[in-house]
């Protein structure tokens, strides 16, 4: 299909709004800004940024907002039609959805006959009058109309004709999109294909026809897809698909599947070659991890660990690759481990000597490296940091950056302060010098990160921008009880770039260090080849 005949999708993204109802997600004014950012430069059409009539601080956001300079989205207030016992002028929430001042609003109303009469305890007839004159008020106050029909797809079902009713009081009102809400995320794809083409048959000709689901059923983005080709121009959901129970429609997926396999045009080209940091990027403001497996955008998405599949992958990409990672702003990943070949290890070792070959007697020494590293309890699949010192090390592009003379930890009960559980001390040479170093904190791993972080900030200030991001400990052998051995996986971040590093010992304490030694001397090795290239 050409770029002149694609079929326009118009996306809303609502991770500020719907996203922000998931458990353990709280934006704060700060963040919203940023995500609103993000989201603009991916380039959807609408960010539906929150209530402004339910808490002061989305009141808060919408007064901030003004003074955004977006290039390609439009924030949009979200709220409920008028409540049945008062007039639009006299309602708060509609007051402040005005005040809010957005271009476009979205207003959610009942569809499901039950929804009108068991939970807002309104007749029939009133929730329709409620639909149509929130839809009247909000336009002939110069507001451009998205109507959520909540609950359209159950409603249908219970009563076709009134949720039918319910589309044409908010058409009759003014409202330019009628978005159908898969609100309990229980919805079959034939019954979601069914609906979406008998209401794009009715009203198309009328409104723009939406689609918003969610995946109680893990159906979220498969009815989002099959709704456009029913005829939706009008897709929401969350751009990482967070939200309330199991989630909402994953955007990055949607976009990435829309305009990659079904020819649609959704976002500038250009925006989907960013689709992956981007989406890294809102992950770390959200404060969650990115699920490494997610379509498209995951860690995993391109990544690789079987030795045939790697060998194939060499020769042609597309043996095992449906689209090419750079597409959408990713990567591919050799995953090393004991099932991995020859093919990868050059291929990794490449990174750092060009000149390596299959049959160079390093790759056999790594390799048997790794076997023996891997029966002890590493896994460097999952730790790309530990791996390329490894190989450093083994070609010898590696200088260790201190020496240890020790480290000492101990644990304090009852507690000498709120907070404070364990200390550390250790002494550490750097080119000559010594330096002893003291750390408190919550944990003897904790204490004793501040620790070396003090011993090192003198001689190498940019440990003060290593963050680490996860820590997980997991037992090797439970048979051993409180004596197994244990494997330390961290997750550390620059604010930029992110890596994983590992250790492995019957002491969490030294498995711990040595991932944190390895996280460190991965950050400060890449910061000199950074510096070197740039001066090359």
């Amino acid at each position: 299909m050409s770029v002149e005949t694609k079929k326009k999708i118009e996306v809303l993204d609502s991770t500020l709004r719907d996203g922000a109802q998931g458990e353990g997600i709280s934006f704060s004014v700060q963040d919203k800004i940023h995500i609103v950012q993000a989201l603009d430069e991916l380039g959807v059409a609408y960010i539906e940024a929150g209530n402004p009539g339910s808490n002061p601080k989305d009141m808060e956001f919408f007064q901030k907002a003004h003074a955004l300079k977006l290039n390609n989205s439009s924030i949009v207030a979200f709220g409920s039609t008028r409540r049945k016992d008062l007039n639009c002028a006299e309602d708060a929430n509609l007051q402040s959805l005005l005040a809010a001042d957005t271009e476009t609003v979205v207003i959610f109303g009942k569809t499901w006959d039950f929804q009108a009469t068991e939970i807002l305890h309104a007749t029939l007839e009133q929730n329709l009058e409620m639909i149509s004159d929130t839809c009247r008020y909000l336009t002939e106050h110069d507001r451009k109309v998205i109507f959520d029909a909540e609950h359209f797809f159950t409603g249908y079902a219970a009563n076709s004709d009134y949720a039918m009713k319910a589309l044409k009081a908010a058409a009759d009102g003014g409202a330019s999109v009628l978005c159908l809400c898969e609100t309990k995320g229980g919805c079959m794809l034939s019954d979601c294909q069914d609906i979406v083409t008998k209401v794009s048959e009715q009203y198309s000709s009328l409104c723009k026809i939406g689609i918003h689901t969610h995946n109680d059923s893990g159906l979220a983005v498969a009815n989002s897809l099959i709704a456009v080709q029913a005829g939706a121009t009008h897709v929401q959901g969350v751009l990482l698909g967070f939200g309330e129970r199991t989630g909402n429609a994953n955007l990055s997926t949607i976009l990435a599947d829309l305009q990659l396999k079904m020819g649609y045009d959704c976002i500038p080209e250009e925006s989907l070659l960013n689709l992956t940091p981007l989406c890294r990027r809102v992950a770390e403001i959200s404060n969650i991890p990115l699920d490494p497996g997610m379509p498209y955008v995951g860690d995993n998405a391109f990544a690789h660990k079987a030795g045939m599949h790697i060998d194939a992958v060499l020769k042609n990409p597309s043996a095992y690759e449906h689209i090419s990672p750079d597409t959408v702003g990713n990567e591919r990943v050799f995953l090393m481990s004991e099932v991995a070949g020859r093919s990868m290890i050059i291929e990794k070792i490449k990174k750092f000597d060009p000149s390596i070959t299959k049959s160079s007697p390093v790759v056999a020494d790594i390799v048997k490296e790794v076997k023996e590293k891997e029966h002890e309890g590493y896994q460097f699949e999952g730790a790309d940091g530990s791996f390329e010192l490894l190989v450093r090390k083994a070609i010898g592009k590696y200088q260790p950056f201190f020496n240890l003379r020790y480290y000492k930890t101990s644990g304090e009960i009852p507690l000498v302060e709120e907070g404070l559980y364990s200390f550390a001390q250790l002494k550490i040479e750097v080119d000559g010098n010594i330096k002893i170093a003291a750390g408190e904190g919550n944990g003897p791993v904790n204490a004793l990160d501040n620790a070396l972080r003090s011993a090192l900030k003198p001689f190498y200030p940019a440990v003060e921008n290593i963050k680490l991001t996860d820590y997980k400990v997991r037992v090797l052998d439970g048979k051993s009880a409180t004596a197994s051995r244990v494997r330390v996986l961290i997750e550390s971040s620059d604010g930029v770039n992110s890596w994983s590093t590992m250790g492995v010992s019957c002491d969490v304490v030294e498995a711990s260090w040595l991932a944190l030694v390895d996280s460190f001397e991965y950050k400060l090795i890449k910061d000199i080849e950074s510096k070197y290239h740039k001066f090359i």
